[in-house]
């Protein structure tokens, strides 16, 4: 995400980490044929079908890593693919940098000091690391909303990917037949995380498309409860996939959005992750053949964090639309002044950032 930020503008962002989330998607729909047609192989250099899978998918991860690792510039400036006039080309259309030293803040002319909204930092050799800014980090209250927020939704995708076969398995679905049942559910994943990631930008929204396909889930959920046979259980599946994929994308893009200072918005994105990703411990210990075939308790704990995760986007939104009410009025033009006598005395080089009171956070 920090990587991504650096390369595009911020409400170019969600398309491209859309694009990168689908193939999450893309990946769990083909998993499940590639598992079909690799199983077969079973018995072949005596190894079991299930090793088989493991070997080939490890192989070709770690063979297009290494591709990545090799040819994925650093940024643009380093890209050798670029002639020169590309370069320059992108380097005009990717974010401005800014320098500390360029945002030194004129109080007795405010106006003059006016930062572009979102600015974020391409050149971050300008801006030298400060343990001030992982504090604001920290301190940053979006931050722990939205990973709370992300955790939720994490529970949610990893159990759905991780326990998927289990699921189709428990409508009585066997071998085969079961790899290939979970391919349907991630089409529509796939195509309304594109879709969603367009519209987005498009709109310079983030939260209000979470708050809207979050409730998708949860009917998914509750139908899946509340199911009587195996195509309720069924349907609820493309349900719970499709609202909450394109979810993902959107979270993952505000942070980036609404934090400025390379190093404020490299310590939002990883507390954020950090954070977020403790879902995936829950997720483990979710589904169980023993709950086949209604896992009613699996999709209860579930549906709880799905909840969660929608209360504290709103929160998040709520926040975001507050804090850009009191800029728009001018009740933190006092942000300048603190910032200056931070600088004067020394205390830090940092760029002001998201704390100039014309920056404007994305809801």
């Amino acid at each position: 995400m920090l990587y991504l930020s650096t390369l595009y503008k911020p409400h170019e962002l969600q398309q491209r980490v859309g694009i990168f989330y689908a193939s999450a998607s893309l990946s769990g729909a083909f998993g499940g044929l590639l598992a079909t047609a690799i199983i077969k192989m079973d018995g072949i250099s005596g190894q079991s079908g299930w090793r088989w899978i493991f070997i080939l998918e490890g192989i070709a991860t770690v063979v297009i890593a290494l591709t990545s690792m090799l040819f994925l510039p650093a940024d643009i400036q380093s890209a050798t693919f670029f002639t020169d006039e590309e370069r320059d080309f992108a380097q005009a259309h990717s974010p401005p940098s800014r320098s500390a030293m360029s945002e030194r803040v004129d109080l007795e002319k405010p106006s003059e000091t006016k930062l572009e909204v979102h600015t974020p930092d391409l050149v971050v050799e300008d801006e030298l690391f400060e343990w001030g800014e992982v504090l604001r980090g920290v301190k940053d209250p979006q931050v722990w909303m939205t990973a709370i927020s992300y955790m939720g939704i994490i529970v949610s995708l990893y159990s759905f990917s991780l326990f998927l076969p289990t699921i189709v398995s428990g409508l009585g679905y066997s071998g085969s037949q079961a790899q290939l049942h979970t391919v349907p559910p991630y089409v529509p994943a796939v195509v309304f995380t594109v879709v969603v990631a367009i519209a987005s930008d498009k709109l310079k929204l983030r939260g209000p498309f979470i708050l809207i396909f979050l409730p998708i889930t949860i009917a998914g959920y509750i139908l899946a409860i509340a199911a009587k046979d195996n195509v309720q259980r069924y349907a609820a599946v493309f349900l719970m996939a499709t609202g909450i994929y394109p979810c993902g994308p959107c979270i993952l893009s505000i942070l980036p959005n609404n934090s400025a200072g390379h190093f404020k918005k490299a310590t939002t994105v990883a507390l954020q992750l950090a954070v977020a990703n403790c879902g995936g411990f829950v997720a483990t210990f979710i589904y169980d053949s023993s709950q086949a075939p209604t896992y009613i308790r699996g999709h209860s704990i579930t549906l709880g964090f799905v909840c969660l995760a929608w209360v504290a986007m709103f929160c998040n939104v709520m926040y975001c639309m507050w804090e850009n009410k009191a800029r728009a009025e001018g009740r933190r033009q006092d942000n300048l002044r603190k910032y200056q006598e931070l600088w004067d005395s020394g205390k830090t080089r940092a760029p002001i950032g998201d704390r100039h009171p014309d920056f404007r956070f994305t809801l």
